[in-house]
């Protein structure tokens, strides 16, 4: 059981914090309710008996910021190369509201997008993944908005930045050694 003010994750929505737990009425059926604001200006009402089965939890520490951060590092992990797949997958792990699967989903769609764009489909779910990501690490940093998204932007790109380089730089290596065992010409075809 949560109380007010207490700083949550609501899967697909992102992190909030609880504002009151009021009684109410709906469809004839009196339950009480976490009314959560969000960012925006956003208040939501989760049914206290559901909240745990819809999978509301706590928000990471300070300490869990910096194993989030280290995921946005990392290369990014092996996706379908059927979009239709590729998008369910990642609402699989957004639906999860595991903040290190929605960093994944985050890091894996960002290379995407800068490699050879995205889908309609695919750039609004990195844009809602973003703000859930976002959400989490403000309330859990207390900082602003802005400042965790100039963060989470830098770790992308110098990920992908370091990344590609050294896939770039190991073609390269590739490529030279081909050369010097198979000589070609400038049309492409071996000299032989």
């Amino acid at each position: 059981m949560f109380n007010v003010g207490d700083k949550i994750v609501y899967p697909m929505h992102g992190a909030g914090t609880i504002h009151a737990i009021e009684k109410k009425n709906i469809l004839n059926e009196e339950q009480d309710y976490y009314i959560i604001s969000m960012p925006g200006e956003v208040k939501v009402m989760v049914p206290t008996q559901k909240a745990e089965e819809i999978g509301v939890r706590n928000i990471i520490d300070k300490n869990d910021v910096s194993k989030v951060l280290n995921i946005l590092e990392e290369d990014e992990t092996e996706m379908s190369d059927n979009w239709n797949k590729r998008y369910r997958d990642n609402m699989d792990k957004m639906k999860s509201g595991d903040i290190y699967e929605v960093a994944d989903v985050v890091r894996n769609l960002s290379f995407k997008q800068k490699e050879k764009g995205l889908s309609t489909g695919e750039k609004k779910m990195l844009n809602n993944a973003k703000q859930i990501l976002v959400s989490e690490l403000v309330l859990a940093e207390h900082v602003s908005q802005d400042e965790i998204e100039k963060i989470v932007d830098n770790k992308i790109n110098v990920s992908f930045k370091e990344n590609r380089l050294h896939e770039n730089n190991i073609a390269g290596i590739n490529n030279n050694i081909v050369s010097k065992f198979i000589p070609f010409d400038s049309t492409g075809t071996s000299e032989n």
